[in-house]
């Protein structure tokens, strides 16, 4: 699907709850830009994210913007695919980044040289990097891995020389209160004070029980930033805000699968993406997805700024604070001027 086509429903919850709460401008600080030729193809089950969409163009995710927020100006932050093949991905998110100006990372993966990783940001124009658990150390799990089983501590060296960005998705079942991530976490931001670390998806806890007591440790970073890129959590974003303020949490949507038809429950610790019955095929090996024959199922894209909204409004939280977590703090970080 090219851009996204809106039903009654889903301009009505714009309408309604989305238009007047967001800001005119802002910034979409975690997006995949890829094409299918720089995807590998894979056997087994078909993991959820892969039934959304085939590959994500910047010109379709422009278009994206454009219908689902039509009275708003978006920027992304963009990067490649990290289960695709790396040298493609990456030069097409640099080839896009340079021609539309929008700030962008490069995945490395965990064997490539501090060299060979220094050069292909610079020259690649990249403001940092976006390790993956895809691309981890020899012989390891990426699912079971360290944070430095995948993101590699010489690539973390020469981020830190230069003050880049990096954006990080967390692995292990535990997510957020794994101990051993959050030891990590904070080996980094007392080690390389000056990369600027971006937790993707809250640490990914999209539950109450994956949040644990992490914040306990996590409230006394300085620099560590986070996004709430397909979370729509409310106790997520609630307790990170307690934590570290309104000025090192941002917005992000995990375009393209920000544009699938579904809300999200919780079950016992375990998510479900509630998704319209047959709109993405058989799901019998889909983990985390469950059909319903419910009429208005909205996108997830509106559901994380519906579950931020919850969290504004249950803080008390004003209208510079939303346009700071919407926008500004990103824009700072990235360099981005509307």
């Amino acid at each position: 699907m090219f851009g996204f086509d809106l039903t009654e429903y889903d301009k009505k919850v714009y309408e309604e709850e989305i238009d007047g709460f967001l800001p005119k401008n802002f910034i979409d600080c975690h997006t995949h830009v890829y094409t299918v030729d720089s995807k590998k193809v894979k056997k087994g089950p078909v993991y959820w994210p892969s039934r959304v969409a085939v590959d994500n163009s910047i010109e379709d995710i422009i278009q994206t913007y454009k219908d689902l927020f039509p009275n708003q100006k978006v920027v992304p932050v963009i990067f490649g695919t990290p289960g695709g093949i790396l040298p493609l991905t990456n030069a097409y998110c640099s080839e896009k980044s340079k021609e539309y100006g929008y700030p962008a990372l490069f995945i490395p993966h965990f064997n490539d040289s501090p060299e060979f990783v220094e050069e292909q940001v610079i020259k690649g124009g990249f403001q940092g990097l976006k390790p993956y658990l895809n691309n981890c150390k020899d012989g390891v799990k990426g699912s079971d891995a360290n944070i430095f089983e995948f993101l590699n501590p010489e690539h973390l060296k020469i981020a830190d020389k230069y003050g880049w960005k990096v954006i990080l998705h967390i692995s292990k079942p535990d997510r957020l209160k794994d101990p051993q991530n959050i030891r990590e976490l904070m080996e980094i931001e007392q080690k390389y004070p000056n990369v600027k670390l971006i937790v993707a998806h809250i640490g990914r806890a999209y539950t109450k029980a994956d949040l644990g007591d992490a914040f306990e440790t996590l409230k006394h970073t300085k620099n560590m930033m986070f996004d709430f890129c397909a979370n729509t959590l409310p106790e997520a974003t609630e307790q990170c805000i307690n934590a570290v303020g309104t000025k090192r949490i941002m917005f992000g949507s995990d375009l393209p699968i920000a544009k699938m038809r579904m809300y999200r429950v919780d079950e016992n610790g375990y998510y479900v993406n509630v998704v319209p019955r047959g709109l993405y095929g058989d799901l019998t090996n889909a983990e985390h997805m469950r059909e319903t024959d419910e009429p208005n199922v909205t996108n997830f894209m509106y559901e994380i700024i519906r579950g931020f909204k919850k969290t504004v409004n249950k803080l008390g939280l004003t209208k510079a604070d939303v346009e700071d977590i919407m926008c500004n703090n990103a824009a700072k970080l990235f360099n981005v001027k509307f």
